[in-house]
């Protein structure tokens, strides 16, 4: 396991959009691009947020986190299609949780991305209610990517958002 860096992008993109074709005929066809995410996205992205890599000869899986107000978000959590049900996004999970500052623990998916969903339920992250909120508070995304998410969060202290933003 490794930080990555500038560098690292095109290895980053080969992962994401590699285990991002588990989203094609699940999410609608007009949230899933081809590629999943270009270049400049993710540009943007890392200077925004801190990954993480497991290495294995390639780079076999990526997870990034990014502190926002009071709340650390896990972000683009990927392994190759060849390289799951092996430990590394757990291994990634662990080490990103454990380098968290205090405070609430959210990670955003699609609704229809129940392996991702049962993947954190299983480390002890829950589905929250107000996903809605949460969403409009700690991400910028689109209104339609906002519509068919949710969130999870590891409940260690997650603030319940203002009433203006429910």
């Amino acid at each position: 396991m490794r930080p990555l860096g500038d560098a690292d992008a095109p290895a980053i993109l080969d992962v994401i959009n590699d285990a991002a074709e588990a989203y094609r005929g699940v999410i609608p066809d007009d949230c899933c691009p081809e590629p999943y995410m270009p270049a400049a996205e993710l540009a943007a992205e890392m200077r925004e947020m801190r990954f993480l890599g497991w290495n294995e000869g390639v780079l076999a899986g990526v997870m990034a986190s990014q502190r926002v107000g009071d709340a650390t978000l896990i972000r683009h959590a990927y392994v190759r299609p060849d390289r799951q049900d092996r430990g590394i996004g757990s291994a990634l999970l662990e080490r990103l949780l454990r380098d968290a500052a205090p405070g609430p623990v959210l990670v955003g998916t699609w609704a229809a991305a129940r392996w991702a969903i049962r993947f954190y339920e299983r480390r002890g992250f829950v589905l929250r209610a107000d996903g809605d909120a949460l969403l409009r508070r700690y991400w910028h995304i689109p209104d339609r990517q906002r519509k068919l998410s949710v969130v999870l969060a590891l409940e260690r202290a997650v603030p319940t958002p203002p009433a203006r933003e429910r």
